[in-house]
């Protein structure tokens, strides 16, 4: 391993990528959190997306998730780009499909880095990467009887 600064516990990680994965089951922050932990990060910056009650002034009743077959491996493709762009020491995103109801998690996703501040800006730019970039949509049916399809995340 090969030392990213002059302290050798900043040695580079063999693999920051922890957890990838797209389930239909509840998700769990403290897993998720419990990934990306690692000894040499003094910033840890996690993001929990969850189901909210309306969307552009309409209540929702009911939300789906699905996703392309190839949207593990964008997902995969996303941290990979931000593993290269920051100090990332370990990551982890894990996006739920199926049906979900208000309240329940829909995504959660967490970095661990050097320092709080390219913490912050890797976990903002995971996100906001996967929202924009993994095929994963999602289906509102609002209280009205009327539906919209989102698309990425």
């Amino acid at each position: 391993m090969a030392p990213t600064h002059d302290h050798p516990g900043e040695q580079a990680a063999q693999d920051p990528i922890r957890l990838l994965e797209i389930r239909e089951t509840p998700l769990s922050v403290d897993e998720i959190f419990r990934a990306v932990g690692d000894d040499a990060a003094g910033g840890t910056a996690l993001f929990v997306g969850t189901v909210r009650n309306h969307d552009g002034g309409q209540d929702v009743g009911a939300l789906g998730y699905s996703c392309h077959p190839s949207a593990q491996d964008e997902m995969r493709r996303v941290a990979e780009k931000v593993v290269a762009e920051f100090p990332v020491r370990a990551l982890a995103a894990v996006h739920r499909v199926g049906e979900l109801k208000v309240g329940d998690l829909a995504v959660v996703v967490a970095v661990s880095c050097p320092h709080r501040a390219e913490a912050f800006a890797a976990c903002r730019k995971l996100i906001d990467d996967l929202k924009h970039e993994v095929p994963i949509w999602k289906h509102q049916r609002f209280s009205d009887g009327t539906e919209e399809w989102v698309g990425a995340c």
